[in-house]
């Protein structure tokens, strides 16, 4: 029988490890390993919002973060709007993340979370967290900070890319949020030919840092781009 587009992402979500080299300073860290309950509330997120067979837009982070994917395991989605939007608690963990307001807010601008996942798949090239050594104590840090980072972790994450892929989303236009993140996907693109067209957004961190003002803006341009 074939598995659904939830089976599928738990399937690879548990298989995740990356065994690769690192420069020094630097560290992965994966959420389903650290935490049991993580592993549980992602599969219950899946089943809820992706039983199902359908195909999928793309949306393409950098790498989750430590406070939201990290933990929750679902991408831009801290524990807070986990259980506040999508009905799942978390009991051995408490997180907000800036990303994932904007998110949210734009997902309940889109229809709401079953619409959203209905026809939106969010995940990262690289979808492990990376943390890296600052005056003594660990800090979020993306897979492009570091030249030497990037060349060790390219292949995995072109292997991410097509395994993503293969649960059934639509290559004909991906969306990247970011643009520096845009810059590096277009490379790995260039080299692997995974998508026929980048449309490139805001980074939802970007916006609510330093455009929350304009916000509302942003937040139409993603549903405009998203649903055309």
């Amino acid at each position: 029988m074939n598995k659904t587009f939830a089976e599928k992402v738990i399937e690879f979500n548990k298989n995740l490890q990356y065994s690769g080299n690192l420069p020094d300073d630097f560290q992965v860290l994966n959420p389903y390993l650290d935490n049991p309950e993580t592993m549980e509330v992602m599969q219950k997120f899946y089943h809820k919002y992706y039983d199902d067979s359908n195909q999928r837009k793309f949306i393409v982070g950098i790498n989750p973060s430590r406070h939201g994917a990290g933990v929750t395991g679902v991408p831009f989605t801290d524990t807070k709007r986990l259980e506040s939007v999508c009905g799942i608690k978390m009991k051995t963990a408490y997180t907000h993340e800036i990303s994932s307001v904007f998110i949210y807010d734009m997902i309940a601008d889109y229809g709401g979370a079953d619409e959203f996942y209905k026809d939106i798949y969010i995940n990262s090239p690289f979808p492990l967290a990376i943390v890296r050594k600052s005056k003594g104590s660990w800090i979020n840090a993306n897979y492009y900070d570091d030249k030497v980072l990037f060349n060790e972790v390219k292949n995995f994450m072109i292997d991410s890319l097509k395994k993503h892929i293969s649960l059934n989303l639509d290559t004909s236009e991906v969306f990247i949020l970011g643009k520096k993140n845009a810059d590096f996907i277009s490379k790995l693109n260039q080299e692997a030919s995974l998508f026929e067209k980048m449309t490139v957004l805001e980074h939802p961190r970007y916006i609510q840092q330093y455009k929350l003002k304009e916000k509302q803006l942003y937040i139409d341009k993603y549903i405009l781009a998203l649903k055309k």
